[in-house]
């Protein structure tokens, strides 16, 4: 990987691969906060409040760990709220088992609508594969993260070229009629929260950052990276509103609609890789922040503990899996939104920037 892709694009492709599988992969989270308040309504919420909030806290955050060499998430809220960094690690845990959760129940349910298999194999493949890529480590994962993300952006332009070809019509008649239902600027600014609340989780992706430009830029980028799917989604799903909106996973419906069994195949395996990132994404933020003991203890964290982590959140996320996806994500992704309002969003853009201003130019070299 070249310096300056390190440098400015690694982090917004890994945050991206991090929240697409919990964060708008089947499609029934984009439903969920964005199309259930009309088609431009979800278009401006996503465009707007979601976009500009991820990347207003990326470049606060990317700032803040380049000043303090905070690279896991124990260290960055240590230094940002002092003792009470304890209260994001219990948000964090509660979002990581509903994350995983909701993972699961979309994993077992791709492999069950597109290839018959029981719901259990695809949480069971998931548990493989990502318990495989917490033991090879970091470098493995930013491989893995940044070459997926490229595969799942050719799929998704695809995917959206295909829809206006075929459902133009429909698409632009949902544009057109302007609906835009109250609430959904709050909703986007909700979603976005519920996003950059895993921002945490991808800091050791912003190791190779120097300089305040680069924090400031990185953090820019990250928005339009990680959303400029969700946004062709959308667009997608617009020329079937308002039917889409009671399907429990989206984005079977409109490959059904398509009508191209082996486009279905391909997209449903990228997409079944991103579920893989997403979860390798969150435990190795969790693995990070207990190495972090390990290391101030001055021993070194057992290879073998890394996947066993791997297995015992998995194995809990498995089971709040039951509950189904459309209950977990209206449910759940919405109370945490809320919470990480106060727990994260507020205190990073006060409290962080606070501390960044007092530090000055002189923390590590302060060079701009």
């Amino acid at each position: 990987m070249t310096s300056w892709f390190r440098r400015y694009l690694l982090p917004g492709f890994v945050f991206q691969s991090i929240i697409i599988g919990g964060g708008y992969g089947t499609g029934r989270e984009l439903v969920e906060f964005f199309l259930r308040f009309g088609p431009l309504g979800g278009l401006l919420g996503m465009l707007l409040p979601a976009t500009i909030l991820v990347s207003l806290t990326s470049m606060a955050s990317f700032e803040f760990v380049r000043v303090f060499g905070t690279y896991d998430y124990r260290t960055f809220f240590q230094r940002l709220l002092g003792r009470g960094w304890v209260i994001y690690e219990v948000g964090y845990m509660c979002a990581v088992l509903l994350f995983l959760a909701v993972i699961g129940a979309a994993s077992g349910t791709f492999l069950l609508e597109t290839f018959g298999l029981p719901f259990a194999a695809g949480v069971t493949g998931l548990l493989v594969a990502i318990g495989f890529l917490v033991f090879k480590g970091t470098e493995t994962i930013e491989r893995f993260f940044s070459g997926w993300s490229f595969l799942l952006y050719g799929v998704y332009l695809v995917f959206f070229a295909w829809s206006i070809a075929r459902f133009g019509d429909g698409i632009g008649a949902a544009f057109a009629s302007g609906e835009a239902r109250e609430g959904w600027a709050l909703s986007g600014f909700r979603y976005g929260v519920l996003q950059v609340s895993l921002l945490p989780a991808m800091l050791f992706a912003t190791r190779h950052i120097r300089r305040r430009r680069e924090a400031l830029w990185a953090g820019a980028l990250t928005g339009p990276i990680a959303m400029i799917p969700a946004v062709l989604f959308v667009v997608a799903m617009a020329g079937h509103y308002p039917g889409i909106v009671d399907r429990p996973v989206p984005a079977n419906h409109l490959l059904e609609l398509l009508g191209s069994r082996g486009f279905q195949i391909a997209f449903q395996i990228v997409l079944f890789g991103t579920l893989i990132e997403s979860g390798t994404g969150v435990i190795h933020a969790f693995n990070e922040r207990v190495a972090g003991v390990f290391a101030a203890r001055k021993a070194r964290m057992p290879a073998t503990m890394r996947p066993a982590v791997a297995i015992i959140l998995l194995a809990v996320a498995s089971l709040l899996s039951r509950f189904g996806i459309i209950d977990l994500i209206a449910t759940g992704y919405g109370a945490l939104s809320w919470a990480f309002i106060f727990i994260f969003v507020l205190p990073l853009l006060t409290i962080g920037l606070y501390k960044l201003r007092r530090e000055g130019a002189g923390a590590n070299g302060g060079s701009a």
